[in-house]
């Protein structure tokens, strides 16, 4: 099965949803994705090895500044860049990953949050792959209360030093560029920094036995004194709640994720079922096999337009937290469902990574956790119904409903 199976999900024509330049980067993305990504990503999440051969590909692809305008950035629109995310995740979960750690968390960092000379330096390249970034804010005891990060950074003459530990920061081992949260030691407030290939006080070692997003590099960071000069400090970053204005955008682009890696699964097993003989029959003649599909079909097609409308509301200005939380969760959960059908179609075969779907089943795994749990963003969502918190109650007992 060398050849990518044909794209044959859209049973409600969503396309028709999208203009004409959205189309095209899907089109440009699935070319990319089916021809160069397909043949060999399976040996690579194999041996758990990031793929570099396709770094000169994705640096010919005009997707790696995302939404961002200008700098050399390609001024996607969110759907948009939402099709290159999902065209990447139906082929790979390992490569729809690498492109939003780098594009929807670290470069767009530098361009919503940066500094008109940050911007100048680093966008041109971080914008093609010549760079690549990394985006490190989850801490080993700091994962879903992330804004409780302990790293720190201490105010010297003419910058500032670094100290902690950082987790699960993918391409970290590797990259040109980390974005690091810390902890102002004066104010108190979370900070961000950018921290250069070589910095000596900067050191990051693989993760290694995942059993997700194989290819992805993430990395256990260690800051030790690690000096960063007043030039290399993010303006934009007052508090936390810039680092939200980061999370907003990229929450969606993991909205997105999952519906790639369904499709992926759906396409695969529709060709499966039609090609793969059983007691005389193809196995899409099968009562059960036609039910378990149209399921992954009229999800997949739910998730994509969940997804859809996040995006559009975030392009009015009106999306919220607790809708983007509120699809994110939903979509992973739909996901979850979906791949694990997949995996009951293909029988045996279901648990071989070549036919993509046990991939796809295991890198799922990873989306309904990163970016906040299914159990955190399924709160947050809450929190925007009932206007009460569940993730910190009021300690007195009180109850004050927003309005």
């Amino acid at each position: 099965m060398t050849v990518f199976p044909p794209a044959k999900h859209d049973a409600l024509g969503l396309e028709e949803l999208l203009t004409p330049e959205e189309r095209e980067v899907r089109d440009r993305v699935r070319r990319f994705a089916e021809t160069e990504i397909a043949p060999i990503i399976a040996d690579y999440w194999e041996r758990a090895e990031f793929p570099f051969p396709l770094v000169p590909g994705f640096q010919k692809l005009g997707i790696g500044g995302g939404n961002l305008k200008g700098y050399g950035c390609q001024g996607l629109s969110i759907v948009g860049a939402g099709m290159a995310a999902i065209e990447l995740g139906r082929v790979d979960g390992s490569c729809s990953t690498f492109f939003l750690v780098h594009s929807f968390l670290a470069t767009l960092t530098v361009g919503l949050l940066g500094s008109e000379e940050q911007k100048r330096e680093l966008l041109p390249d971080m914008g093609n792959f010549r760079k690549v970034g990394c985006w490190a804010l989850t801490e080993p005891s700091n994962g879903s209360d992330a804004s409780a990060l302990q790293t720190t950074a201490r105010r010297v003459e003419g910058g500032w030093v670094l100290n902690g530990r950082k987790r699960w920061i993918g391409n970290a081992p590797w990259c040109d560029i980390a974005i690091i949260w810390a902890r102002n030691s004066e104010s108190g407030q979370v900070n961000a920094f950018i921290v250069r290939k070589g910095n000596p006080g900067y050191s990051a070692k693989k993760m290694e036995n995942k059993i997700a997003l194989r290819c992805v590099q993430n990395g256990d960071i260690t800051l030790t004194d690690c000096f960063v000069p007043d030039s290399d400090r993010i303006p934009g970053v007052a508090s936390f709640n810039d680092t939200n204005k980061v999370l907003a955008i990229s929450r969606i682009m993991v909205a997105w994720q999952p519906v790639g890696l369904a499709l992926g699964a759906y396409d695969m097993c529709a060709r499966y079922l039609q090609q793969r003989r059983q007691f005389g029959a193809p196995l899409a003649s099968f009562q059960l096999m036609q039910e378990k599909l149209q399921r992954m079909l009229a999800n997949i097609q739910a998730m994509w337009l969940m997804a859809y409308r996040l995006s559009k509301l975030y392009e009015a200005g009106k999306m919220t937290h607790e809708q983007a939380s509120l699809v994110k969760a939903w979509n992973t959960l739909r996901g979850r469902e979906v791949v694990a059908l997949g995996r009951e179609l293909l029988g045996g075969n279901g648990i071989l990574s070549e036919f993509l779907v046990a991939k796809a089943f295991a890198d799922m795994e990873a989306y309904y956790s990163y970016e906040g749990t299914y159990e955190v963003n399924a709160l947050v969502a809450g929190r925007g119904v009932t206007g009460i918190s569940a993730i910190k109650p009021p300690r007195s007992g009180r109850v004050q409903v927003q309005a």
